[in-house]
């Protein structure tokens, strides 16, 4: 089990540590371009990667606290740091988005009101097409780990990945027209800007909402606990399955539940059949799972 652990680890930091270098060479590369290309544009798609760059600092440092074991002080172990990175890249996510945001609509109010918006020069086009295709590629190779790995720092820093190939998408659109069709248009470049960080902010409430909902210890989603009470209900020799709890911590679930079996059982019989069902789920829901059961006599009837 330790070794599983360490692996998960060591793969977790892997994919974000090629993500952290394909991060820092962008923005590196977008800073140039907005400076020489001169586009307010490229400048807020280089500040996006920057966010990019730093949620990469915040998925190892988190992952690695997360994948401490259980200690004399979190029983639990520390799975819900990983979700507490999750929020803060959410978080961050949605500062972007609304920065953004504000700044394309900034500059749509000046081009109405007469003012001329900057020319953009192809070195900003480049780059731009450049951060689309690279990160859209990072994109695919981060969510296909994260959801091999049950990691929802991953995924979600996988998201921010593809926002950001969004938010160049939009960059593209805007110099590309700004240069191609002449000072009338330039527009086009906030315009693009606007609606890009439109996605960009549901993205992040997206990440947010289950974050939110597993530090608030919301229960697992209601065909989750279906499918649960099936494989206890397919158990012969007990019944009843009743107060059912169940949430996340991390990238494990927990269960607790009471069931009622023959009161005239022997202990042995009654803590193997227990056992029986404890294998049944960790075969559905991993082998990491928390499970506890309180076994009651069935009720007699008057």
């Amino acid at each position: 089990m330790e070794t599983k652990t360490v692996s998960r680890e060591k793969e977790i930091y892997r994919v974000t540590f090629i993500g952290s270098i394909v991060n820092l060479l962008l923005l590196l590369f977008k800073f140039a371009a907005a400076f020489w290309g001169r586009s307010s544009a490229m400048m807020a798609d280089a500040v996006h990667s920057l966010s990019d760059f730093i949620t990469d600092i915040i998925v190892v440092v988190f992952v690695r606290i997360s994948s401490k074991p259980a200690d004399e002080g979190h029983d639990y172990g520390h799975g819900k740091y990983e979700t507490l990175g999750t929020v803060f890249i959410g978080v961050a996510l949605m500062f972007v988005g609304i920065m953004i945001l504000m700044n394309s609509i900034e500059s749509i109010i000046m081009f109405f009101k007469g003012e001329k918006l900057a020319a953009p020069g192809w070195f900003a086009f480049i780059a731009a097409i450049l951060s689309i295709v690279s990160k859209e590629v990072l994109y695919q190779y981060t969510v296909i780990k994260g959801r091999k790995l049950s990691s929802q720092a991953v995924v979600a820093n996988a998201w921010h990945h593809r926002s950001d190939a969004l938010s160049s998408i939009g960059t593209a659109v805007g110099i590309g027209g700004a240069i191609l069709l002449g000072e009338n248009w330039r527009v086009l470049d906030p315009v693009a800007a606007l609606i890009v960080s439109c996605f960009i902010v549901k993205v992040s409430v997206d990440l947010l909402k289950p974050g939110f909902n597993e530090l608030l210890e919301r229960s697992l989603p209601a065909d989750v606990e279906e499918k649960i009470l099936e494989i206890v209900n397919s158990a012969e020799g007990v019944s009843e399955p009743h107060n059912l709890r169940t949430r996340r911590i991390g990238n494990r679930c927990a269960i607790e539940m009471h069931l009622r079996m023959d009161g005239n059982v022997s202990l042995s019989e009654a803590h193997d059949k227990a056992t029986e069902i404890e294998h049944k789920l960790r075969e559905e829901f991993g082998k990491d799972t928390y499970i506890n059961i309180h076994l009651e006599p069935v009720k007699k009837k008057a």
